[in-house]
């Protein structure tokens, strides 16, 4: 798919300048202290959705029915999982099996991304020998004590 930027101010200053562009590419609109947004034609929105929730559907049975094959095909997809132990890494394959299930259904993929985000991160940790072994304790107490906070700050 082709993909045009433009500053978010052309299309606020014309944007029969910019909507032309969707013809043959969705377009971002490059914004300095927001988020880019993204226009999209309808049909193309539509086409990405539906195949997204097609593969994630297919993944899913997959995975149900032949958990090794999905387990090596998202390693393939995302080799750092070989980081994580054995058994966070079944946790991590359910897991986001899961979230691109019920984001491919509802449309929201955030909170997949951040999953996504959040065991490539922890698999980075387990990467290092070091780290690992800090992660894997033992650990001393509960941590220093802290004080309660101050009325002004709650």
């Amino acid at each position: 798919m082709s993909v045009q930027s433009f500053p978010y101010s052309a299309f606020l200053r014309g944007p029969s300048q910019i909507l032309p562009s969707l013809t043959d590419a969705d377009v971002i609109l490059e914004r300095r202290d927001e988020e880019n947004l993204i226009l999209s034609r309808a049909e193309r929105f539509e086409a990405a959705a539906t195949g997204l929730r097609f593969a994630a559907r297919s993944l899913a049975i997959l995975a149900r029915r032949h958990r090794a094959l999905a387990e090596e095909a998202l390693a393939e997809e995302l080799p750092w999982l070989t980081w994580l132990p054995a058994e966070e890494r079944i946790t991590c394959v359910r897991e986001l099996l899961a979230d691109l299930m019920a984001g491919a259904d509802t449309g929201l993929l955030v909170p997949f991304a951040r999953n996504l985000a959040s065991w490539r991160s922890t698999a980075e940790a387990w990467s290092d020998p070091q780290v690992a072994r800090e992660l894997q304790g033992p650990f001393s107490g509960d941590g220093p004590a802290i004080g309660r906070p101050s009325e002004d700050l709650a």
